[in-house]
């Protein structure tokens, strides 16, 4: 994996791609429906990762983003990660 995800307090948007240390950084709390699309429309539009439907979110070299633990959903009773 290429691009790595962080999450902090307090940006002024739900993400931001941080081209110095390949991450990018997203605003903790933000709900798990907005914080996909802005992570697809990061790494499709801005950083040219292939849009392949279906597949998750995928870096611009091709391997998959995965989400850092702090971003999972987590719904009672569900089995954890």
């Amino acid at each position: 994996m290429c691009i790595r995800i962080a999450v902090v307090d307090d940006l002024p948007t739900i993400a931001i791609w941080d081209p110095n240390e390949v991450t990018i950084l997203v605003d903790r709390g933000t709900h798990p429906h907005y914080l996909i699309r802005e992570l697809h429309a990061i790494l499709t539009v801005d950083l040219g990762a292939p849009d392949i439907p279906g597949a998750g979110l995928s870096c611009f070299c091709g391997e998959p983003v995965e989400l850092p633990f702090a971003l999972a959903p987590v719904t009672a009773g569900a089995p954890t990660l």
